[in-house]
């Protein structure tokens, strides 16, 4: 998962020579800065996006499109505008997009709170009930399509299927027996969230590591402490910042 591949470029041989597999799940958004307040500039991410999909394939870089926040300046003609820039600057980049609608956890509550009184915006919170969201998905849904890109959810239950909308995996048994050819068990990590249909995995990052800076964000509990940890980051360490 990244919003930024571009520093891993340079170790693409690296991993390839070491047999590694592996695929991207990459999210990108529009939104302003202050809601996404450290993420490069959408030019260069697109740009990024699409230099990765030459060098790995484009079913091996999967696009999310998520979280999908409505309010009163992010609503559903907001983002079907949107929607359709990204999608015919990632034509031919990508065969999957991934959608999910933001959910408000403590955190997300708290800073969106807080960004309501700096911008004078109105978040939903509850999102999934708005009568709008219907049509916004069946938008994007046609959108994508034009585009020769297959629509998934992640971790919705079943508000988006009722809407026409797959549940995917982000890790996917189906994909990795496609792209290389390992069989794995179609059994769901029972660590995740109930929705959530990933199967088994481990995962090697840190909370509170994170740079982007994002106000939905539910993992990263405090941006100040995610920016000493990078301060204190040694490559040479087994951990992505000392454990003391």
């Amino acid at each position: 998962w990244t919003k930024n591949p571009q520093p891993m470029f340079s170790a693409l041989d690296e991993l390839d020579r070491a047999g590694y597999r592996y695929y991207f799940l990459y999210t990108l958004n529009s939104y302003p800065p202050s809601i996404e307040s450290s993420v490069p500039p959408l030019k260069d991410r697109l740009a990024s996006f699409r230099t990765l999909a030459e060098r790995v394939g484009p079913r091996k870089v999967i696009w999310r499109y998520d979280p999908i926040i409505l309010s009163r300046q992010h609503n559903a003609s907001a983002h079907l505008r949107e929607f359709e820039f990204l999608a015919s600057a990632l034509s031919g980049a990508t065969t999957r997009v991934i959608i999910s609608v933001l959910d408000f956890y403590r955190k997300t509550t708290r800073r969106l709170g807080h960004l309501e009184k700096e911008t004078g915006d109105s978040f939903c919170r509850e999102p999934v009930t708005e009568p709008e969201l219907p049509p916004l998905i069946s938008g994007i849904k046609e959108l994508a399509s034009s585009r020769n890109m297959e629509m998934q959810s992640c971790a919705e239950d079943s508000r988006l299927a009722g809407m026409g909308i797959q549940a995917g995996k982000c890790i996917d048994d189906g994909l990795i027996q496609r792209e290389f050819g390992i069989s794995l068990p179609s059994v769901r990590d029972t660590g995740q969230r109930p929705a959530c249909r990933c199967i088994p995995s481990r995962d090697i990052g840190a909370v509170d590591t994170c740079q982007h800076g994002c106000a939905y964000c539910y993992s990263t509990g405090s941006f100040e402490r995610a920016s000493a940890r990078t301060r204190t980051h040694d490559p040479t360490h087994p951990c992505l910042f000392p454990q003391g």
